[in-house]
């Protein structure tokens, strides 16, 4: 199973495209909406049902900082509101869009069980997750789709392509874009040729963003890093990247406790 990412500018956009792979064919369980900036009242005013799950919504705001319902019985299945530091409340329509959020699988409904919490995290990578994200910081919101096989994933990115979604690849490569020139002066000054090492320097700057590896050193994730990344993670480039995104991860962690607005740059 792959999951098949769509990027959009507002809210809207993005509830008309999960509508159009409803309507091409996908189902329920495969379509998932991530919306950010929702008022409290709108979250609050989700329709509940008895498939309300107790005890979830604590569950996402242990990880969160403050969960504030869960609801079942939606076109799109379940529906998890939370408080995110930096974004705001941030509702996600489906399975995998709840697992998201919570770190986790989350399964609204006790009918759904422990099946239905494996299979909503399965085809989220991990890699990914910051870049969802920050895309949520930046008031866009995503349409997130599982695909069974090659078909669907084709299926899937037309559909999102047609009503105007951005991918996450673009996303991703614009992000590194606002930060490339401070990354290379900074490597060019401790002697390195950036050009040549550039991929390799990335690939530990966004392994410091993955939420298993968040505020913690090379040596602390060796295990995790030599298992994703066994032929570089040694190298003088990816453990420069890596010292470099846990700076960066770090000082928008500060920004948010400051202000509770991630900010607009990492100033090297």
């Amino acid at each position: 199973m792959k999951t098949v990412a769509g990027v959009f500018r507002s809210a809207q956009a993005a509830r008309g495209a999960a509508d159009d792979l409803r309507r091409a064919g996908f189902s329920q369980t495969q379509v998932n909406l991530l919306c950010p900036g929702s008022s409290e009242e709108e979250i609050h005013s989700i329709p509940t049902s008895d498939t309300e799950q107790p005890g979830v919504g604590g569950a996402i705001g242990g990880m969160l900082g403050g969960a504030l319902g869960v609801a079942g019985g939606l076109e799109l299945g379940i529906a998890v509101s939370a408080l995110i530091p930096g974004v705001g409340p941030v509702l996600a329509f489906g399975l995998a869009g709840a697992a998201l959020l919570g770190a986790g699988g989350v399964a609204g409904g006790a009918a759904l069980g422990n099946a239905a919490e494996e299979k909503s995290s399965q085809g989220v990578p991990s890699d990914e997750i910051f870049f969802y994200e920050d895309a949520l910081r930046q008031g866009r919101s995503v349409v997130l789709v599982s695909a069974e096989d090659h078909w669907e994933d084709e299926r899937a990115q037309k559909v999102l392509g047609d009503a105007g979604a951005e991918s996450l690849d673009a996303a991703r490569k614009d992000w590194w874009v606002g930060l490339r020139d401070g990354e290379a002066e900074h490597y060019r000054a401790l002697g390195y040729n950036f050009e040549k090492d550039e991929q390799v320097y990335l690939a530990g700057f966004e392994s410091a963003l993955r939420r298993e590896c968040r505020g913690k050193s090379v040596d602390e994730e060796s295990d995790c890093l030599k298992w994703w990344y066994p032929d570089i993670w040694e190298s003088e480039a990816f453990q420069k990247g890596y010292q470099r995104g846990r700076q960066y991860w770090e000082h928008r962690s500060v920004e948010r406790l400051a202000s509770g607005l991630l900010g607009h740059g990492f100033r090297s």
